[in-house]
């Protein structure tokens, strides 16, 4: 009983529009104060801010954020779509394809899909339309494109799973690099059939000269040596990911004041912009600790491991149900909030079914870019909806073929977990 008031407080405040992190605090104080009456509330609202901020590996979050706003400023992220275009362009469809290259790029130093779908809606979704793409199809391409930054680091949405699950976040980011190319490739691949299919969807471009490309590449140089310093020094285990990011906002404030774009008012803009975003996070975190106390204390976890480790059915049966779930979630649901939501309660149920952790991990991220553009909420449709101008319905519509080839790629992710594993593993010396 006390279970469905604290999970019915919670379901109420979020559909009323309550801020994530606060509604979990709220039906997290309630759980516990009927749990434990007032003094296990004080004792546990005393010690949890404390030792939700206080973890060294949460200063990797406020980093690459400013890591994000910072090459925005720069402006080479705009660059970015115009060099890959200048190389793909003349290939039928080859805005569209340039498009998931360039969102595989901003995802490297970006790590967050609205930032990198808000860019492409900027740069790349115009330069399709007048070219004569396929509204639709334009405006599906740049929604999935933008959500190749929750898979490839640095990954704000990896780093929070890794503090949530307590596994290594260097090898989480490390385990995202083959799953985000095998995604990048499926975007252009579906690109490729959806143009074979209906070449009117896609008419070809004007060849541009091999000066002309040659030139461009000088424009990827900074975000290529960006990107390999970030996961370089994390895969050779130079430095932690912490210092990695570390490492990349500085350089990223490089590249900015390289293009003349670092002044006092645009640095002030950027920190806080970065410090807004690091704030809700760490809210998140908090409601998500404090509503883990509540569940802990009412033993919900540990009777759903008991009763699913007591089932006589297959573990892949239940692993697809589990990525079933998440995919339904999407449709309703932020993404940050389902990862804070449900890992503590689902991670134990992975462990007992004996799958690792981390390969949950990246499964879980590339199940997340399905409900980045999955109808009601879609959140990256949204995103690309409002700087395009275009309808919602319409990005949604052209989002479908990619939503089915996503779960193409997460059957073969989940059929073959060397895939993801095994970069990690030659990190980790394994």
């Amino acid at each position: 009983m006390i279970v469905a008031i604290g999970l019915g407080v919670l379901f109420f405040l979020l559909a009323i529009g309550t801020p994530v992190g606060f509604a979990m605090i709220a039906s997290g104080v309630i759980g516990l104060w009927l749990v434990g009456g007032m003094p296990m509330l004080s004792g546990i609202l005393e010690t949890a801010p404390l030792s939700t901020v206080g973890a060294y590996e949460l200063i990797t979050i406020p980093m690459f954020l400013l890591m994000a706003e910072l090459v925005l400023l720069s402006g080479v992220a705009d660059d970015l779509f115009r060099a890959t275009a200048a190389w793909m362009g003349r290939v039928r469809g080859g805005l569209a394809m340039a498009t998931a290259l360039a969102g595989a790029g901003f995802g490297a130093i970006c790590g967050t899909s609205t930032a990198s779908a808000a860019t492409l809606s900027a740069t790349s979704l115009p330069a399709m339309l007048r070219q004569g793409y396929e509204p639709a199809m334009a405006g599906g391409v740049v929604a999935i494109s933008g959500t190749l930054a929750m898979l490839i680091p640095p990954s704000v949405a990896l780093v929070i799973f890794g503090l949530l699950a307590e596994v290594n976040i260097g090898a989480l980011l490390i385990g995202g690099i083959i799953p985000g190319l095998l995604v990048m490739l499926t975007i252009m691949a579906t690109v490729y059939v959806l143009v074979l299919l209906d070449p009117s969807r896609a008419p070809p471009a004007k060849p541009v000269p091999w000066r002309e490309k040659i030139a461009w590449l000088k424009v990827v140089g900074p975000m290529v040596v960006l990107f390999g310093a970030v996961t370089g020094v994390i895969y050779t285990g130079i430095a932690t990911p912490t210092e990695a990011s570390a490492l990349g906002a500085a350089g990223a404030l490089a590249i900015a004041a390289w293009y003349g774009k670092v002044t006092v008012p645009a640095l002030v803009r950027v920190l806080r912009r970065s410090a807004n975003g690091t704030c809700m996070i760490v809210m998140i975190l908090l409601g998500a600790q404090i509503f883990g106390y509540f569940f802990t204390l009412t033993q919900v976890t540990q009777t759903l491991v008991a009763w699913v480790g007591a089932l006589e059915v297959s573990r892949w049966l239940i692993i697809a149900l589990i990525l079933c779930g998440y995919i339904v979630l999407g449709m309703f649901m932020d993404q940050i909030a389902i990862l804070v939501l449900t890992v503590p309660i689902v991670l134990p149920l992975i462990k007992v079914l004996g799958f690792d952790p981390l390969w949950f991990g990246i499964i879980k991220i590339v199940t997340a870019e399905v409900g980045m553009i999955t109808p009601p909420i879609g959140l990256n449709c949204f995103v690309v909806a409002r700087y395009s101008g275009r309808p919602v319905q319409e990005i949604f519509r052209g989002s479908l073929p990619h939503f089915i080839a996503h779960i193409i790629i997460i059957a073969v992710l989940v059929a073959w977990p060397e895939i993801i594993l095994w970069l990690p593993r030659k990190m980790l010396g394994g």
